[in-house]
């Protein structure tokens, strides 16, 4: 019961409710209270308020009710409310047995001592369906012994790191690096002036770039076409943005035109394989380097393993069960998730334009995914109590751990947090029973080594 209507001392009368089905998941309940009822209830909350107060002229506890219920009468009113609709709430759930996840609105009318009250509540429920088999779910993971190749790559992503750049009298080849300047244009008209606020799209006096790098630049595929060409020399490179090029939208799809000048030609120098070297990789020869390589490789392709079977166990258990979800619950989540996907994009450097221009299909998009998340952990809900799956002291006290090294906070205010915030603690909870409900089916699954192309 939420906690806004629970921890209330209610009388009991006989009550008429009356129960309507708005869908498979959302209920509606007409609580009706006699004059009788209602004025019970406003008796109470005066007598309890009386108890208290000080009015001049009386001892504490003495003064009368009347006199309480004009002078304290916003706090009785208030208070008489709140219980009315208490009341009808407990007396509706305990007539109907419904199990609530969120209470979704309360229509309390015009609720005053004396006076019939009728109080409509809308609730959504959890949904009614069978579990699936969830033991012996089949997953995938790839080897975690890594290959000479992957050991040596990552040894050429050490020395490239901490590599040096020579001037070259050359022309540029893969992998050096060039000081350039461009200017750009889109048939004939300077892209300065169709994105002027993105100067770094359209024109530049002097920048650097890889050629024929792995990582795109700015300018999506420049660097590709920058082999060849020596200091002093110039070039008009023909450039096709993305369809979907996110930075600058103006650009996307465009076919451009940038005018080139390499004014410097540096070539990557890689630092040699010896001791000091290896004592900077903390490491005391190619041998050792190697091995600790291999066992940092090992410990990622676990932890990939580990995300990847536990993906695939709820997806496989999103698809073995249909039931309809909760419509407060998959708007909550939607939610949470439209701000994770902006969040990362913004990142990215994702305009805040773009997201207005395609917001119908973002949120489209969200809701989807918010269903299927909602309906996951609904079944893992189940699979918990099914498994006697609980939270411990142990696993609230690495949960806040875990957010004292991700939200840099101290561990008491994090505490204190929970300890003031009951619906904050039954968040973290319940996402801690997700979790361990997760890894159990992780634990139960059958698991299958296939080649990386594959998995």
């Amino acid at each position: 019961m939420p906690d806004s209507l629970d921890n209330t001392r209610l009388r009991t009368f006989p009550v008429n409710v009356q129960l309507n089905t708005v869908s498979a998941t959302r209920k509606s309940l007409v609580v009706a209270l006699e004059p009788s009822e209602v004025a019970a209830e406003y008796t109470a909350v005066v007598a309890e308020i009386a108890k208290i107060a000080r009015l001049p002229g009386f001892r504490p506890g003495k003064a009368p009710a009347t006199l309480v219920a004009r002078h304290f009468r916003k706090e009785v009113d208030g208070e008489f409310k709140q219980k009315v609709v208490a009341k009808a709430y407990k007396a509706a759930m305990d007539q109907e047995k419904l199990d609530v996840l969120n209470v979704v609105n309360i229509e309390d009318g015009k609720i005053e001592n004396n006076t019939a009250a009728s109080i409509t509540i809308t609730v959504d429920v959890r949904p009614d369906f069978a579990v699936p088999d969830y033991v012996g779910l089949p997953t995938e993971v790839v080897s975690t012994e890594a290959t000479d190749a992957e050991v040596d790559n990552v040894i050429h992503g050490l020395r490239s790191e901490r590599a040096d750049f020579k001037a070259a009298d050359r022309a540029a080849a893969k992998s050096d690096y060039v000081k350039l300047g461009y200017d750009g244009t889109i048939d004939g008209k300077a892209i300065t002036e169709i994105a002027p606020d993105k100067q770094l799209y359209g024109k530049v006096p002097q920048t650097w770039e890889e050629v024929e790098g792995a990582n795109e630049g700015v300018i999506p595929g420049l660097g590709q076409q920058l082999a060849g060409l020596k200091a002093g020399e110039k070039k008009n490179v023909t450039i096709t943005f993305p369809a979907d090029f996110a930075p600058v939208p103006a650009l996307a799809g465009k076919q451009a035109v940038y005018a080139v000048e390499v004014q410097e030609v540096r070539e990557r120098v890689l630092p040699e394989l010896n001791e000091e070297f290896f004592k900077a990789n903390q490491a005391d020869s190619l041998d050792g380097l190697k091995q600790n390589i291999r066992n940092n490789l090992k410990l990622q392709k676990e932890y990939q393993n580990r995300t990847a079977q536990r993906r695939q166990v709820t997806e496989l258990l999103s698809a073995r069960v249909d039931f309809p979800v909760p419509d407060s619950l998959v708007a909550s989540e939607t939610q949470g998730v439209l701000r994770q996907f902006i969040e990362e994009n913004m990142r990215r450097g994702v305009p805040q334009e773009q997201f207005e221009k395609d917001k119908k299909e973002l949120i489209a998009g969200a809701q989807k995914a918010a269903a299927n998340r909602v309906k996951v952990q609904l079944v893992l809900a189940k699979i918990a109590e099914k498994e006697k799956i609980e939270v411990t002291e142990q696993d609230i006290d690495a949960w806040v751990y875990r957010e004292t090294m991700r939200s840099q906070q101290k561990a008491d205010k994090i505490v204190k947090q929970l300890a003031g915030d009951r619906d904050y603690l039954r968040h973290v909870q319940q996402g801690i029973i997700f979790d361990k409900a997760v890894d159990f089916l992780v634990a139960k699954a059958t698991v299958k080594t296939v080649q990386p192309a594959t998995a």
